[in-house]
């Protein structure tokens, strides 16, 4: 089992390098590709070559060699939130975003101090009356509080991306590959708190093949990343639009609304713009010669719809003439439904069960059609 997962330690860390090589001499990666990938690799390359030393014997068979895998620990947090805010809000890195990383530079200083530079008549010492248990089970729980806190950030922002962005687009954001990358990272640090917590009620779990699985993992997930991010770069290019300003500094009256209200719904009848199925918020709002924020401030409060229900509202009304017409001799629902605008079958399902209270099929065998 040990030579096995070994043979994996080399086979990550080669990987990494050879990906880190592709990006610094591969000028159209560098353009394509999101700066924070390279990074992840970079953080997984100082994480496996303490344990490719280690299991090399080049430097002897010294365990602090390991430990100095321990500098990564503190990079993987920080950059999975960075990376997460870059790909989904298009927000860059900035100076300010260092101080993401100040925490792991006291981290790596506390393991040399603690770990690498004691003598060996020390570090038996330690050993041999627990204390360097301890002391390792102190670093091991930083690691996860630090990483964890970071995870829960991401997902609130990814979180906050999916409520947000339906105020904003018409369409369905493809989002599920970067989920699932975070549920990914999410199971692997599920698996490294439930072995710190064995540990500490006294299970001896955290030895060298434990710790080589959770990294392997996660070195598995980077790198999968990391070749998808080469080979599929518009697949954490996630954001369509710009992001709307609160509308709280509208001067709108409600008169004014009403009369908004009055001639949205004849552009709506008229124009019928949600046949793009590409629409965003502040498209129909330059229709209307009304601002993004105004727009909101019209749907959420004189509607009560946000702008992917109302857009999908009107598609439904529209695929309901068009399956009483001609064409439905000739196309399925779903055909109609992209006819009406839709471009996500599941979408239109869902709008339609919403609006109608039944499935398609459902809802037309009432009819009678």
């Amino acid at each position: 089992m040990q030579s096995f997962l070994n043979q994996l330690v080399y086979f990550g860390y080669f990987q990494s390098v050879f990906l880190l090589f592709i990006y610094l001499f591969s000028a159209k990666t560098r353009k394509n590709i999101n700066g924070y990938i390279a990074f992840f690799v970079l953080v997984l390359m100082i994480g496996l070559t303490g344990r490719v030393l280690y299991i090399s014997g080049i430097f002897g068979q010294d365990y602090r060699l390991v430990t100095f895998s321990e500098f990564a620990t503190l990079l993987f947090g920080p950059t999975i939130y960075l990376f997460t805010r870059s790909s989904l809000l298009n927000k860059y890195f900035s100076y300010k975003d260092v101080l993401h990383y100040v925490p792991a530079i006291f981290y790596n200083i506390a393991v040399t101090i603690l770990i690498i530079l004691p003598t060996d008549e020390i570090l038996r010492a330690r050993i041999e009356s627990g204390e360097q248990y301890r002391i390792i089970l102190l670093l091991v729980g930083i690691g996860l509080i630090f990483n964890i806190s970071y995870w829960i950030l991401s997902m609130h922002v990814f979180l906050k991306f999916k409520k947000d962005i339906q105020n904003e687009v018409s369409f369905i954001v493809k989002s599920r590959f970067f989920l699932n990358f975070l549920i990914a990272i999410g199971i692997c640090l599920s698996c490294w708190f439930t072995m710190y917590l064995l540990s500490i009620f006294g299970v001896q779990i955290l030895n060298r093949s434990n710790w080589q699985v959770i990294w392997l993992s996660i070195a598995s997930i980077i790198l999968f990343i990391a070749f998808y991010g080469m080979k599929e770069p518009q697949l954490f290019k996630i954001t369509p639009l710009i992001t709307s300003k609160k509308y709280t500094q509208s001067k709108l009256t409600t008169t004014d609304l009403d009369r908004l209200k009055t001639q949205l719904e004849t552009l709506m009848q008229e124009k019928k713009p949600y046949l793009n199925n590409k629409l965003l918020k502040a498209e129909l709002a330059e229709m209307l010669g009304v601002s993004n924020p105004e727009m909101a401030r019209l749907l959420n409060e004189n509607i009560g719809m946000n702008f992917f229900e109302f857009i999908n509202y009107y598609r439904i009304k529209e695929f309901v003439v068009l399956a009483k017409s001609e064409k439905a001799k000739n196309l399925t629902f779903f055909g109609l439904a992209q006819e009406a605008g839709f471009n996500s079958k599941t979408t239109f399902n869902k709008s339609f069960k919403k609006l109608m209270g039944a499935s398609p099929s459902e809802y037309f065998n009432n009819q009678n059609i």
